[in-house]
């Protein structure tokens, strides 16, 4: 199975196997389905914020740590926090 992309590793999760083939344990995609479904109905506050939540988490895979906090700014929001640097980049 080649997973890529953002939705590579749900339409794995949605197939039930793993990226080698072998089917997931049950009680993991029961539990996994359980927290996504109360995620999926949890209020959500702003676009924006949920934006930049996303970039942060994913874009310190990706860039290091002067470039994103740059990139953010660049774009508008406020740079890097200290928590968000000791969680990505500590």
């Amino acid at each position: 199975m080649a997973i890529a992309g953002p939705s590579g590793v749900d339409d794995a999760i949605a197939a039930g196997l793993d990226l080698d083939g072998t089917p997931l344990p049950e009680p993991m995609l029961a539990l996994y389905n359980e927290v996504m479904a109360l995620e999926n109905a949890r209020a959500r506050s702003g676009v924006k914020k949920s934006m930049r939540n996303r970039i942060v988490r994913t874009g310190a895979k990706h860039f290091d740590q002067a470039t994103l906090d740059a990139r953010l700014q660049q774009a508008g929001w406020e740079g890097l926090k200290e928590k968000e640097v000791a969680f990505f980049y500590g």
